[in-house]
């Protein structure tokens, strides 16, 4: 498939653009550890840090996918980025707990940029070659890893207030090659003016949006929730540094990112239903062991002594699993969406909006959920436990209306045909 100017433009502005967007949506997955330090944070009040800029870019992406629907994403984008630049750089001088939650309000906008990207992008595709246009799109999460990256070797430098500044600057220049480089989408991509704000909305009440609600909710939430908490994760259970935890929290990040455009490609060519199914299983698998916390056994001999048993999952089989559970919920990320590229091809704004704002709210709920029962608990595997529960869900929601139903179709085609013919009568 040859590509035109535009559709290239369209596809690496969006990209690049949604990257610095997710790295300053998580930026206090790294500044947050320092700043728990300094204010003496429970774990509870970290989650709520981490998570506060996530509430608002959850919230904010349906009525921007109104807006990219109706305007385009050229303009929408633009503005976004301009509307974050303060807000970030102010970040940089609060002292106050209560303070740096509102600023996250407002730094949070920055997530809404999924909404605006997704539908820009795939007006400009047909189609057969969405799904793959909106995985390099959906690429972009990796702007996570940017921040995993980036943000741990400014703080041990420069200190944490040095993160929002050097942001603020990398979200100005973004915004100015942004408008710069785009193109103006043509009236047939935009939906039509005659269209009320009821019309567009009309869509949600389909049961199915929901459902893919509730998959979006583990694929993506999950990854924003895991990807906020794995930093504090490794420093307070192997006891590293914030360097080391943040590089290994990105191998988490980083391939579930960058994965997401070989899962667009996977959902075109063998569906989003079988890409999903299995996105599910592995990550189930992987999380039931990720979920055993460090269990001691003490086994009587009979000669009077015992074995003392430790039972622990090693960092590095750790990390192993963990990143498998990446790679699944990067494809899945993109198999979502191709569902709705091909379910709803004249309403991609208004869906994805709906569909990424639920995610993002999974990734909002999560870290706070952790940090809840972790200072309950007092054990950190137990925010595996409530990955594992939700992937459970998910995995029989899809048993429920998909599979079984594909199984009943099959055997009926396969089940030899019905004679309703009567015995003669003597």
């Amino acid at each position: 498939m040859a590509l035109s100017r535009q559709q290239i433009s369209a596809v690496t502005m969006n990209t690049m653009a949604f990257t610095v967007c997710f790295a300053v949506w998580t930026m206090f997955s790294v500044i947050g550890v320092p700043i728990q330090q300094e204010l003496g944070l429970t774990d509870t009040q970290f989650g709520i840090l981490v998570a506060t800029p996530i509430l608002t870019g959850a919230l904010i992406r349906l009525p921007l996918g109104m807006l990219t629907d109706r305007f385009g994403g050229r303009i929408v984008f633009t503005l976004l980025m301009l509307s974050t630049i303060v807000p970030v750089w102010i970040v940089s001088t609060l002292e106050q707990y209560w303070a740096m939650l509102v600023a996250g309000l407002f730094v949070g906008v920055a997530g809404g940029s999924f909404a605006v990207g997704i539908s820009a992008t795939a007006r400009w595709f047909d189609r057969r070659h969405q799904g793959f246009a909106m995985g390099i799109f959906g690429a972009g999460n990796a702007g996570a890893a940017v921040t995993k990256f980036v943000a741990p070797t400014l703080v041990v430098i420069y200190g944490w207030t040095m993160v929002p500044k050097v942001y603020a600057i990398l979200m100005t220049i973004m915004a100015l090659l942004y408008w710069l480089l785009t193109y103006r989408e043509p009236r047939e991509h935009l939906a039509p003016k005659t269209i009320t704000i009821r019309e567009q909305l009309s869509a949600l009440k389909d049961p199915k949006v929901w459902k893919y609600c509730q998959y979006y909710s583990l694929v993506f939430g999950g990854y924003v929730g895991v990807s906020l908490w794995m930093t504090r994760y490794y420093i307070s259970e192997y006891g590293v540094g914030i360097q080391l935890a943040a590089l290994l929290a990105a191998i988490f990040v980083l391939p579930s990112g960058v994965i997401r455009a070989a899962g667009g490609w996977l959902s075109d060519r063998f569906g989003p239903h079988r890409v999903t199914w299995w996105v599910m299983w592995s990550s189930l698998i992987c999380l039931f062991f990720m979920a055993y916390p460090e269990t001691r056994m003490v086994i009587p001999r009979t000669d009077g002594e015992a074995w003392d048993v430790t039972l622990k999952l090693d960092m590095w089989v750790f990390t192993a699993l963990l990143f498998v559970v990446g790679i699944a919920w990067g494809v899945g990320k993109a198999s979502v969406f191709k569902y709705i590229s091909n379910e709803y091809p004249n309403n991609i704004g208004v869906i994805s909006g709906t569909v990424g704002l639920v995610g993002g709210l999974g990734g909002f709920l999560l870290p706070i959920m952790f940090g809840v029962l972790v200072d309950i608990f007092k054990f950190n595997e137990i925010v595996w436990w409530l990955c594992f529960g939700v992937t459970a869900v998910s995995l029989i929601w899809m048993w429920w209306t998909e599979r079984k139903p594909m199984a009943t179709s099959t055997a009926e085609r396969h089940s030899p045909p019905r004679t309703d013919t009567q015995p003669d009568q003597a």
